[in-house]
């Protein structure tokens, strides 16, 4: 079963405006299946999971590229990366002959890869300026329920709209069972039962992606560090305490850090600064991007009894800033340029900052109803002298309602 994905119409938006679009994501997060929903009926695809084209691939580039033509999905371009110098000239040659012959651009290749830690050096310096680079991540709430999902904003008028999308309320039990379940297609679809599913997927992911990025005997050290990582979600990112638990050096960590970001299994949310850093925490703070996978590498057996465990919080605030990651993504748009957090010093917190030019909003993420003096760190961003836009506390409640002058409660299930 096909689920519609919210980043479909940007992805078709993208191709008409490059002779080349580039699909990242983790695996199995539903890339290969979207374009071949957008585009599989009109354009040809090969995928290098074939041992023969790839070989073809690796050896001579130009030859496999001149045997499959143009318009061509390519999946899994990660497995040979030297394509992409020929696919530079390929689409130089061919804007030549638009130019002369006064003709539009088409879209030449759809290239499509699970492990951008190989793949972005190689786009940078080859394809800069001839491609649009989308990410996808792994179903959003909305995705998963049916839901038409515009791009988030905290400003009141774009939350009342969403209050009127006809979404069903979903109480705190059924929100911690999505968190559970997380949003990998074949888990939502019914297609894989949860815990082999996220067994597989982790194997598959260290013997396929990260053996070629570390050694071979570092394996079980670094499951064991995915595992210590996933237990630190929505927490500030020490790379020295995760070094010491794990029995790394800290250069290892932050580049295993590195490896877990650039393939989208977490996210590093910085803090805001805007040049006022003498009493600003400077660590970002990590999420995982999947709450299921994450759910499952901290071995909670339930959604039950995650709800009340001691990380309950964290997980409910890793599965907010996720929603809102996710909605950015598929808007084609970098979450790094509007979403920040606070922490200062004198431990005054807030969960989630949305920086758009001279407006800030407060945003505190809580999974109780009616929490105890939401808003009470709000008024620490006055020094930055910015418009302070009455802010969100996003909680399980069931209706958009005012809390006081500085903030309104927002319904998680309305992400």
């Amino acid at each position: 079963m096909y689920v519609k994905r919210t980043a479909e119409k940007m992805i078709v938006e993208v191709s008409k405006s490059f002779p080349c679009i580039v699909i990242y994501g983790p695996r199995q997060v539903g890339k290969s299946t979207t374009v071949d929903i957008l585009f599989g009926e009109k354009i040809r695809k090969v995928t290098l999971d074939d041992m023969d084209d790839r070989a073809l691939a690796l050896s001579n580039p130009k030859l496999f590229l001149e045997s499959y033509g143009w318009p061509l999905i390519i999946d899994e371009i990660q497995k040979a990366p030297n394509l992409l110098d020929e696919i530079k000239v390929i689409i130089d040659n061919q804007r030549l002959v638009w130019i002369k012959n006064g003709q539009p651009r088409q879209l030449m290749y759809i290239l499509t890869g699970s492990n951008r830690f190989e793949l972005q050096q190689g786009i940078s310096d080859s394809l800069a300026g001839r491609c649009g680079v989308i990410d996808m991540a792994s179903f959003s709430q909305a995705e998963k329920y049916g839901y038409d999902a515009p791009l988030f904003s905290p400003s009141l008028s774009d939350i009342r709209a969403r209050e009127s999308s006809g979404r069903s309320y979903r109480t705190r039990k059924q929100i911690f069972e999505d968190v559970f379940m997380g949003g990998m297609p074949d888990i939502c679809t019914g297609e894989s039962e949860r815990e082999a599913y996220f067994k597989s997927y982790l194997n598959t992911y260290i013997e396929k992606d990260v053996l070629k990025l570390i050694s071979a005997s570092s394996e079980m050290q670094f499951r064991n560090f995915v595992t210590i990582v996933a237990l630190r979600t929505a927490q500030e990112l020490h790379y020295d305490e995760i070094a010491a638990s794990v029995g790394i050096d800290v250069r290892t960590c932050k580049r295993w850090i590195s490896i877990l970001k650039t393939s989208g299994i977490v996210y590093l949310l910085e803090p805001y600064m805007a040049n006022i850093s003498k009493r600003i925490i400077k660590a970002p703070k990590l999420y995982f991007m999947d709450t299921g996978l994450c759910a499952y590498l901290c071995k909670w057996p339930n959604a039950e009894m995650l709800e009340n465990c001691a990380m309950s919080g964290a997980f409910f605030e890793t599965f907010v800033v996720s929603e809102v990651i996710k909605n950015f993504y598929a808007y084609n748009k970098d979450p790094s340029e509007k979403l920040f957090y606070y922490r200062d010093v004198d431990r005054k917190e807030i969960d989630l900052l949305f920086v758009e030019g001279d407006n800030i909003y407060p945003i505190e993420i809580k999974k109780n109803t009616s929490p105890n003096k939401p808003t009470k760190n709000f008024d620490v961003l006055e020094k930055y002298k910015l418009n302070i836009m009455p802010g969100l506390v996003i909680d399980t409640c069931d209706k958009i309602r005012a809390i006081n002058e500085k903030a309104f409660a927002f319904p998680v299930y309305l992400l």
